[in-house]
């Protein structure tokens, strides 16, 4: 089977992360490949932010968690990586670009061997006065919203399950 479909079909979702950092030349592989996503019109708007300092982590975290209604509850399960991406909210399919860059991201983490979550709210998180103020700090215009968080890292004994079953009517021809 063709390497690239074997990698989508056998990426999971990890939940689970070992404590020690990427090596700075994975990290450079999958950046790379979130810049190669399709995006409207060729404009490439969309931003990935990345962090690596801990402390900046768990006040994502929480914030992420308090969009949710529990703000001590561990949403990037000890992921040493998190990613950010933002979409150009004034411009058509600048949220949608955002999206395509994650499952680009996604892919390529897989795809060189290292564990992975898409981890929602990121639209929320960036809306709150906190979240505000922690986007203009890294100059990101507020003509952007967050999209999603990627949290990556090598995935810790039992971080992933098995695939579920593809749903019978998951296609249709028409």
């Amino acid at each position: 089977m063709n390497e690239t479909i074997q990698n989508l079909k056998t990426r999971r979702s990890c939940r689970k992360y070992r404590p020690e950092q990427l090596s700075r030349d994975e990290l450079n592989t999958i950046l790379e490949a979130g810049t190669y996503a399709p995006t409207g019109r060729g404009r490439q708007s969309p931003i990935i932010v990345v962090v690596q300092d801990p402390k900046k982590i768990r006040q994502i975290e929480r914030l992420n968690s308090a969009v949710k209604g529990n703000p001590d509850a561990p949403a990037f399960y000890g992921a040493p990586t998190l990613l950010i991406v933002f979409g150009q909210t004034n411009v058509p399919f600048g949220v949608s670009d955002g999206n395509l860059v994650i499952g680009n991201l996604l892919n390529a983490v897989h795809a060189i061997g290292v564990d992975s979550c898409y981890i929602w709210q990121a639209k929320e998180v960036f809306e709150t006065e906190e979240g505000k103020a922690i986007q203009a700090s890294w100059n990101i215009p507020d003509n952007y919203a967050g999209v999603g968080n990627v949290i990556l890292g090598y995935g810790a004994a039992g971080g992933t399950g098995e695939p579920r079953p593809r749903k019978e009517d998951y296609i249709r021809f028409v």
